[in-house]
């Protein structure tokens, strides 16, 4: 049985918080660990960090829609912006010994989670497909794996 919630926000960095603690939930529900929660949510917020400031340009008036979903072996998290297309090619993390201030929330969205899909010229601008594999324990106590 899967689980889900769609957030919406406006582009405004003050309501960040609030998807945050919302993600927090859905990762406590899922059986995440605080520290794979932490790690989760901070990936998410740094790609909405990424849409206000790149997709919107800092407007605070724009849309996010967040879905979350918890599917029998992963949390999968769409993010969808209707701001300015990325050239889904030049998203790449960059290395962690290029020292100097910013830029490293792609690397760090694909080190915590496990699959990280970029797309974009869609009739709904660009998206974001984030996928994190559910914790052993949790899939194995699902119905039917009983032993």
């Amino acid at each position: 049985m899967t689980k889900s919630i769609e957030i919406h926000i406006n582009s405004d960095p003050s309501l960040l918080r609030m998807m945050r603690a919302a993600l927090s939930q859905v990762c406590e529900v899922a059986g995440f660990s605080s520290s794979d929660t932490n790690k989760i949510v901070l990936a998410v917020d740094e790609a909405c960090t990424n849409i206000i400031r790149h997709a919107y340009k800092n407007k605070t008036n724009k849309p996010i829609i967040i879905t979350c979903t918890i599917r029998r072996s992963k949390l999968e998290i769409v993010i969808i912006d209707h701001g300015s297309p990325v050239d889904v090619k030049k998203i790449k993390p960059r290395k962690l010994e290029d020292l100097r201030p910013g830029g490293l929330g792609v690397y760090l969205m694909t080190t915590v989670m496990d699959k990280v899909k970029f797309f974009n010229g869609t009739d709904k601008g660009n998206k974001l497909i984030m996928c994190k594999n559910l914790p052993k324990e949790v899939k194995n106590c699902e119905p039917g794996n009983q032993r």
